[in-house]
């Protein structure tokens, strides 16, 4: 009995110990606060009460501005690499639950790992102060503009598009349909506890799927143009919600999704298995 239980956690509990336990906790309390930051920044643009770039940079720059704001900025760095860190545990141990030891599932892993290390880098740059001072907007039409000069270019542009607008999509479905509950390990939770986190993933889910999809349609956009300018990082993006028929209503909507999102991902950090 003792033998098939030990077997039991080992597949549908934690993997790689204490360690890969602490920092992916840390890793996702610093991954809700930049969204809940962009959500702000963005239900300010909704509003017209602010000229802030409503993506990471903008995040990062409302974030020093507050006391310790420093401190605060090299924290959310960290917590990035911790997010890195947790991905390549998983990449090295498997992912928890049973089907953690695929091959698709450690592939998600690494290219999760490269996201984040990408992330904690301008991040831990921005803090040092030796990181860009362009926006992101900027970043994405020049980088864009380069692999549209490489051979077959459009093309691969435009692939990387439909694989972010399918992902979105796939985000938006996962979330409406609440897949994330087998990752949480609520046992003992309260009717409302669970009520509430399932708000906050089905709300913030959503939100963060239209903007996933939304961004790579754009990309798909300017790759069929030959138009490296309509590509939007996530500021532009953003702010294409306000230009449609619902106005800046459905920003607005879009923000507090990514607001709930950012909770969701507090409730994780509690809550999520790793």
């Amino acid at each position: 009995m003792g033998g098939r239980l030990a077997r039991e956690g080992a597949r549908t509990g934690s993997r790689g110990g204490t360690g890969r336990n602490v920092v992916a906790r840390c890793g996702l309390v610093a991954r809700g606060v930049l969204y809940i930051l962009v959500g702000v920044l963005a239900l300010r643009v909704a509003f017209g009460a602010g000229g802030e770039q409503a993506d990471r940079a903008g995040a990062l720059q409302e974030l020093a501005e507050k006391p310790l704001g420093g401190f605060l900025v090299w924290a959310v760095g960290v917590g990035l690499v911790c997010m890195m860190l947790w991905r390549l545990s998983e990449v090295v141990f498997g992912a928890a639950g049973p089907d953690g030891d695929k091959a698709s599932k450690r592939l998600i892993a690494a290219a999760r790992t490269v996201l984040y290390g990408v992330m904690a880098f301008s991040v831990l740059a921005f803090a040092a102060g030796s990181g860009s001072k362009r926006s992101g907007d900027e970043q994405s039409r020049d980088v864009t503009s380069k692999a549209m000069e490489l051979p077959g270019g459009p093309w691969w542009v435009g692939a990387v598009g439909a694989a972010i607008t399918i992902g979105g999509v796939v985000i938006a479905v996962r979330a409406a349909l609440r897949k994330f509950r087998k990752h949480l390990a609520m046992d003992g939770v309260s009717d409302g506890v669970r009520k509430t986190v399932d708000f906050l993933g089905v709300g913030g889910g959503v939100a963060r799927g239209a903007v996933f999809a939304a961004a790579g349609a754009f990309l798909v956009h300017a790759a069929v143009s030959f138009d490296p300018s309509q590509a939007k990082g996530v500021d532009d993006t953003l702010r294409a919600f306000a230009e449609t028929p619902a106005g800046p209503w459905l920003l607005v909507l879009v923000a507090a999704g990514l607001m709930l999102f950012g909770l969701f991902c507090w409730a994780m950090a509690r809550w999520r298995r790793v």
